[in-house]
């Protein structure tokens, strides 16, 4: 397809050349004896695996080739543009917990997709991005089978036809018609997470490649975060939604780290680590836009047992001076956030993050148990508290603004379903890997039996409805996305491996949770 809007190659950024510069470990100091499994983990390490196998093999059984398994009624349905978005997306997990004949028995399935056999008119270039060409650049790096990079740069070359447009900003959905007779433009109110977490696949595929174009594309879009940061209705972040079409981000009020947004803060120190520390600008955005979320956004519950744990919640800017209202709503998308400021943390030496860090991941750990389930809901509200220093239960204020149909100190659960999330597992997983701490397993093989005891059916694990009810009494949704395979079971996984299995300081995971390799130290 003849690009029409081409970019000369002289006026292409490279990307950053010459030797790392030196950022700080991420993984905690393990001791010999972490690198060797005892009994108890061996067996949560299995049990795991086995859980991972049945919902493979069940997918490969009723809903092969289709992008995923509806576990309930054991059939396949197409979301992701019908090219089995299971089987890339999954592959890397595969190869990871050592089932490698299935791994090669996927080879030939990998090597025959075709990119231009769709019955979509458009794809989700975020998801796409994501899961395909995330999927097959970590399944490459994992085995270096050569037949999986070059369907990565197939899907890499229709993907960079997306950013196609007047000013080279991608639209959020690709359509294939627009691309072809030139009508393609980037959206006037579009996610700001969708064109702004493209960057890890696109530089792994120009570091892979060696072809620059990919990054350029993505610089392109840093370089306009840069300089709209601090002129933001929230300085320091930016909106919800964008207009990436005029390339401004002054107009919105509404402010998240969580659906819409998220990935566009965890990509900063992501690329950062992925780009050896060679360019100082995704660092400085971080801390920009961390210190504004700690100001804005971060609180501590109010909690009958006086927990100090922490929450994100939304924010929303009005027209009057100091006019910045915290929605205390968490969503299971937020609690990614913990591993982010951990990660971020530990990279860029900010010691106090830490701290933080920890709080955000226990917070989603404590709302876990806090449910009948044992599964925290979508998006739920919390009561908040003045200060973060202390916070004492005030039982007149439950009863005034609380529900009593809900855990103490949850007001409401507006989406109380559960959809087979990764982000609470993500982020314990990152903790236990930064600090060390066996407390974090622990949580684990928690949450990961409550799962199991609320999602599993005869064949396969399924989203549910509710999760404020028994895990008996549950509800299946008849949906089993491809990030349980990708990401949620891959944690779990590696949280009970020894520390050098997908190590923090040679590998950067995508927010699909695919390991792609950091240059070396």
């Amino acid at each position: 397809m003849k690009r029409q809007y081409p970019i000369a190659e002289s006026e292409m950024v490279q990307p950053p050349q010459g030797p790392p510069i030196s950022l700080e470990r991420v993984q905690f100091s393990f001791p010999r004896t972490a690198y060797t499994l005892d009994v108890k983990q061996h067996a949560q390490r299995e049990a795991v695996k086995t859980a991972f196998k049945r919902c493979w093999d069940a997918y490969m059984e009723h809903a092969f080739p289709h992008d995923e398994l509806m576990p309930v009624s054991l059939d396949g349905k197409d979301t992701f543009g019908g090219w089995s978005a299971t089987m890339v997306d999954a592959l890397d997990t595969l190869y990871i917990m050592g089932y490698t004949e299935e791994f090669a028995a996927t080879l030939p399935a990998i090597g025959a997709l075709d990119w231009s056999d769709t019955t979509l008119t458009s794809v989700n270039v975020f998801e796409t991005t994501i899961r395909y060409l995330g999927g097959l650049l970590s399944a490459y790096d994992l085995s270096g089978e050569k037949v999986i990079l070059m369907k990565a740069v197939e899907l890499g070359e229709m993907l960079y036809m997306a950013f196609d447009t007047p000013n080279h900003f991608p639209p959020f959905w690709f359509d294939f018609s627009d691309a072809k007779a030139g009508r393609q433009k980037a959206g006037k109110s579009d996610p700001s997470a969708s064109p702004c977490s493209l960057s890890v696949e696109f530089t792994r595929l120009s570091q892979l490649t060696g072809e620059p174009k990919y990054y350029d594309a993505i610089d392109r879009i840093k370089r306009f975060l840069e300089r709209s940061q601090n002129s933001t209705r929230l300085p320091g972040m930016w909106p919800t939604f964008v207009d990436f079409q005029n390339e401004l981000a002054d107009k919105s009020p509404d402010f998240t780290l969580g659906a819409q947004a998220d990935s566009l803060y965890e990509y900063l120190p992501k690329m950062s680590a992925l780009l050896g520390g060679r360019d100082a600008v995704y660092e400085k955005m971080y801390r920009s836009a961390m210190a504004t979320a700690e100001k804005h956004m971060i609180f501590r519950p109010m909690l009958p047992d006086g927990d100090n744990v922490l929450f994100i919640g939304d924010v929303h800017v009005r027209p009057d001076e100091d006019g910045v209202s915290l929605l205390p709503d968490g969503q299971h998308l937020t609690c990614f956030a913990g591993g982010m400021f951990g990660l971020g943390g530990k990279l860029f030496g900010i010691r106090e993050q830490l701290a933080t860090a920890e709080k955000l991941a226990r917070g989603c750990a404590m709302a876990y148990a806090a449910f009948p389930t044992g599964i925290m809901p979508e998006i739920f509200g919390l009561l908040p508290c003045a200060s973060r220093d202390v916070c004492e239960w005030d039982e007149d204020r439950w009863v005034a603004e609380g529900n009593t149909n809900m855990p103490k100190g949850f007001k409401h659960a507006r989406d109380p379903r559960y959809l087979l999330r990764p982000e609470a597992i993500e982020s314990i997983f990152l903790m236990y890997r930064i600090t060390g701490k066996p407390e974090y397993q622990d949580i684990a093989w928690r949450m990961f039996l409550s799962i199991q005891a609320a999602t599993s059916g005869d064949t396969a694990n399924s989203a549910i409805k509710d999760v404020n009810v028994g895990p008996k009494e549950v509800t299946k949704l008849d949906q089993m996305e491809s990030f349980w395979l990708a990401e949620t079971l891959k944690y779990f996984y590696l949280i009970f491996s020894p520390p050098d299995v997908i190590s923090l300081d040679e590998w950067v995971l995508n927010t699909e949770a695919h390991p792609l390799k950091r240059p070396d130290r």
